[in-house]
C-alpha cells in the first residue's frame, strides 16, 4: 500500500501507526536528506513506529533537480520487496562521479567549491589544460 504525508507539522504519529500496523516494511521516499540526520521525514516515520518489527527503509530521491522516473519506482520497490534495498538508499545516484570526486578532494585537500569538478566529470564542463 502507499501512504501519503500531506500536514508534516504536526506529524501524524497515530495515523501512520495505524496505517503501517501490518506492514512487512515501510519504505519512505522523501527528496530531503540532512547530513547526520538522514531522512528527514524518515526520522519522523522511525519514531513513530518505533518498537516495532518493520524496518523503515529510507530512500532520497531527486537530488540535484533529477527527475524520479517510473521505471526507477519500480526497480526500488521490486528490490524493497526482495529484501535487498539498504537502509538508505539514494535513488539514482551515480556512485562513480561521486567516489571520483571524493578521491580528488580527499588527495587534493583543498578548500572550495567542487561544483565545476562535478560538471568536469560528467561532461559538461570542458577540462582545462
Amino acid at each position: 500500500g502507499v501512504l501519503g504525508i500531506t500536514a508534516f507539522r504536526p506529524f501524524p504519529v497515530s495515523a501512520i501507526r495505524d496505517a503501517t500496523a501490518h506492514a512487512k516494511r515501510i519504505v519512505v521516499i522523501e527528496k530531503c536528506f540532512a547530513v547526520g540526520i538522514g531522512g528527514i521525514v524518515s526520522r519522523d516515520v522511525r519514531s513513530a513506529v518505533r518498537n516495532r518489527p518493520q524496518p523503515v527503509l529510507t530512500v532520497v530521491a531527486g537530488l540535484g533537480g533529477r527527475p524520479i522516473t517510473r521505471k526507477s519506482l519500480h526497480k526500488l520497490l521490486a528490490s524493497a520487496v526482495a529484501d535487498q534495498l539498504e537502509l538508505l538508499t539514494f535513488l539514482d545516484l551515480d556512485w562513480t562521479i561521486v567516489n571520483r570526486v571524493l578521491a580528488r578532494e580527499k588527495s587534493q585537500r583543498r578548500s572550495g567549491p567542487v561544483a565545476e569538478g562535478i560538471l568536469r566529470d560528467i561532461g559538461t564542463v570542458p577540462a582545462q589544460i
